[in-house]
């Protein structure tokens, strides 16, 4: 089937726009050009939107199988559709968990049966997450797992850590780490330091990640490994980055846009939609965030899109599970917040959505070119509307920027050559 998209523009490096239009053909991108004279089973005019090449997502949970309740890969991946992300990564907290031949096998009939965008799912370090055996790393790689992780978990032993980022490196896959230190949680809920003492709740120090990271660094570096930081939330850990990165460790890292641009002077007495893992932090943290992800020591965004149900969210700070949802939220959110205020351009974003995740994992997409997959996300960046969590595809809720307004919708996803969400380009 051929798909043509007129009255459209593409983003040049300049941070100009450019006008164009695409012919998609066989799940690919045909044709960029000026004007297209040939014909197309599908005319879609873009009414002079935005096209960009598809987000791309490596730090989601579906929940799927086991946590139905929450989401689902058919309604988490719907939320991906309408946020403009065609390829998105699954996380292995799930029940059961994705650590052998035969669950990762039925996670893939399952993505394939019900996903509406890409998904690549991540297979566990360890066996339940628990970090008591490791996963036969060698054994399900050739799965085609995404890439191992325990998130969620820190491995606590730098044995373990090691091990597996051996066998990792062997297999040529990656290993992903929520980095936290359980020795030194005590138990929070929030940050260790302002909010903590308003709030009068145990705080999460930020040591408990920075000093995991540092571990590994040096353990990736022995092991040769691929080493990823999921969801980077402090001022140390930026510092610990940028000096392993100085001295040649294969070491890349992810922001999410809650950490962007919210801090813990943010976080509201009762509201736990303010409650994940890592905590908000600091101004000073959420400054150094921002610098890491200017300088390149962070390498793109991801959104830790973690759906729960709202009886379970309300259970207090104490008792209510970490996370929040993000996929429907994060291109306007970040657009808003980052573009239109002048933090950064329009391309840098597009960058860290983009071309920049699918380079350091070696993917295929991420770009808007000739011959390339026919991943594409028009955005609409002169539409605005006020977040309303329901309106969500998610069966997820929890976030805290409810009536928050903000501009660049995306009202067009494409995947693989096929049209999985439109809205608002009718007539």
């Amino acid at each position: 089937m051929k798909i043509l998209l007129k009255n459209t523009k593409m983003l040049l490096p300049t941070n100009e726009p450019k006008a164009c239009e695409v012919l998609i053909e066989s799940g690919k991108i045909k044709q960029i050009a000026t004007v297209i004279s040939e014909s197309a089973d599908q005319v879609i005019d873009c009414k002079n939107n935005m096209l960009f090449p598809g987000f791309i997502d490596v730090h989601i949970h579906l929940r799927e199988p086991g946590g139905e309740h929450k989401e689902t890969i058919k309604s988490g991946t719907e939320a991906a559709a309408s946020g403009g992300f065609t390829t998105v990564c699954s996380m292995p907290n799930t029940s059961p968990v994705p650590g052998d031949v035969e669950t990762v096998q039925d996670l893939f009939s399952r993505i394939e049966k019900d996903a509406v965008v890409r998904v690549l799912p991540y297979a566990s370090i360890t066996k339940d997450l628990k970090g008591e055996v490791l996963t036969d790393i060698k054994e399900v790689a050739e799965t085609g797992v995404f890439a191992f992780t325990d998130d969620g978990v820190g491995i606590q032993t730098a044995d373990y850590m090691l091990r597996a980022m051996k066998e990792a490196a062997a297999c040529g896959k990656a290993i992903v780490a929520h980095c936290e230190d359980n020795s030194i949680v005590y138990g929070g809920v929030v940050h260790d330091g302002e909010v903590s003492k308003r709030l009068d709740i145990p705080g999460i120090p930020s040591l408990s990640e920075s000093v995991q990271i540092a571990r590994d660094v040096l353990l990736a570096e022995a092991a040769g490994c691929h080493y990823h930081v999921c969801h980077v939330s402090t001022k140390e850990s930026v510092r610990v980055i940028r000096d392993a990165k100085r001295a040649g460790i294969h070491v890349t890292s992810e922001v999410t846009p809650h950490h962007l641009l919210l801090n813990e002077h943010d976080v509201k007495a009762g509201d736990t939609n303010f409650k994940m893992n890592p905590p908000l932090r600091a101004k000073a943290d959420q400054q150094a965030l921002m610098d890491g992800l200017l300088d390149g020591t962070i390498d793109f965004i991801a959104t830790d899109h973690a759906p729960h149900a709202e009886d379970e969210k309300a259970k207090g700070f104490l008792e209510s599970p970490f996370g929040i949802v993000g996929l429907e939220t994060a291109f306007p959110l970040l657009y808003t917040h980052l573009v239109q205020t002048g933090k950064v351009t329009l391309q840098q974003l597009v960058d860290w959505l983009t071309i920049k995740p699918a380079t350091v994992f070696g993917l295929p997409y991420g770009v808007l070119e000739e011959g390339k997959p026919a991943d594409l996300t028009l955005v609409n960046l002169d539409k605005q509307l006020t977040i309303d969590k329901k309106s969500f595809y998610s069966k997820g809720k929890n976030m805290p920027f409810q009536d928050w307004d903000v501009a660049g919708i995306p009202v067009l996803t494409i995947v693989a050559g096929k049209v999985v969400y439109k809205e608002g380009l009718d007539g």
